[in-house]
């Protein structure tokens, strides 16, 4: 879990924000470019979210230095319906091209209800919570996932890999509510985190395997919604990913219309209800004060850091360090 760091400084939300869009725009990005990642990774560590923020930018940078993602893309809609919009990420990271693709999902939903947009040709597309919580934004009910080419495919392995520990794709589903937190399902597929793959876990595959064949399908529709409904079979494909071999990746996202089906105000109203429902009758979480649904804990982080600062640690002052250093940007701290 993305706990807080136990030793910390605290870095500025604006300090930060312009120190990664200079590290970016150091390797090559156009300003547009390095303002949208740089926000949603500024995003997650305002949220706690640690292991998608800022830290990451460090091997992006890198990414983009070495040729593994198209620095310079023409990202453009390459087809639409009136119900759903396809982006070319041309060898990017996910960021930019998702959040087009969810601009214009969003747009069609609130024409016909529904608006589903899809990225091909990309590089990870960071949190999924990025593009739900702009469907929220929005009036909408969000939903986003990404998957990567041939994520399945163990042929040539010895041994087999353990099923169990299958994939490990970001989806989220995003519901607004009202007064209340936010619901906000932000995860990767897989029960386990990636640092538990190892002996010590493997008895729980027998203790709960029903933990377990629910993330193997978490991941499986993740792969298929995520990247073979974005076009990983089409035959240009190959030839994307030869020249930038980062962009392995497709995303899509779908936004639901509020509005369109029940009055927004009477939804929001209802989540309040069951938000506040579950809080007042459930108790908490072992090592928790309050029984929470996911995304209220980031929703409070989020408060507490653009009030006193981000709280950063030790892992996220290293990677920083070390990529001011390299691309040669000033520290924000």
């Amino acid at each position: 879990m993305n706990r807080p760091p136990e030793a910390y400084i605290h870095v500025q939300e604006s300090d930060l924000l312009e120190f990664t869009t200079d590290c970016f725009e150091k390797v090559g990005l156009s300003n547009h470019h390095a303002s949208i990642i740089s926000r949603l990774l500024v995003n997650s560590d305002l949220r706690g979210v640690r292991s998608h923020g800022v830290r990451a930018a460090s091997g992006y940078t890198r990414g983009f230095a070495e040729g593994h993602f198209n620095a310079s893309p023409n990202v453009r809609v390459i087809a639409e319906s009136p119900t759903s919009v396809i982006v070319d990420g041309d060898g990017t990271l996910g960021y930019w091209p998702m959040v087009d693709a969810t601009e214009k999902a969003i747009a069609k939903a609130r024409e016909t209800g529904l608006g589903m947009g899809l990225a091909r040709h990309i590089g990870h597309y960071g949190s999924a919570g990025h593009y739900t919580r702009m469907c929220m934004e929005s009036g909408c009910i969000g939903y986003s996932v990404q998957g990567y080419r041939n994520m399945g495919d163990a042929r040539g392995e010895d041994p087999k890999p353990q099923i169990g520990y299958f994939g490990n794709p970001p989806l989220c589903f995003g519901i607004p509510a009202g007064e209340e937190p936010p619901i906000v399902q932000d995860v990767a597929t897989r029960i386990l985190a990636d640092y538990q793959h190892s002996p010590e876990f493997d008895d729980l595959l027998s203790r709960i395997p029903a933990a377990f064949f629910k993330s193997i399908g978490y991941g499986a529709v993740a792969t298929v919604m995520g990247c073979a409904l974005a076009g990983a079979a089409l035959p240009e494909a190959d030839e994307v990913q030869a020249r930038w071999p980062g962009a392995n990746h497709g995303g899509m996202v779908l936004a639901v219309h509020i509005e369109t089906v029940i009055p927004e105000g009477d939804f929001r109203k209802e989540v309040d209800r069951f938000v506040k429902d579950v809080r007042e009758t459930y108790e908490p979480m072992p090592g928790y004060e309050e029984a929470l649904l996911p995304g209220a804990i980031e929703e409070e982080r989020m408060a507490l850091h653009r009030k006193q600062g981000i709280r950063f640690g030790e892992i996220e002052q290293n990677t920083v360090r070390e990529m001011g250093e390299r691309v040669g940007v000033p520290l924000p701290f």
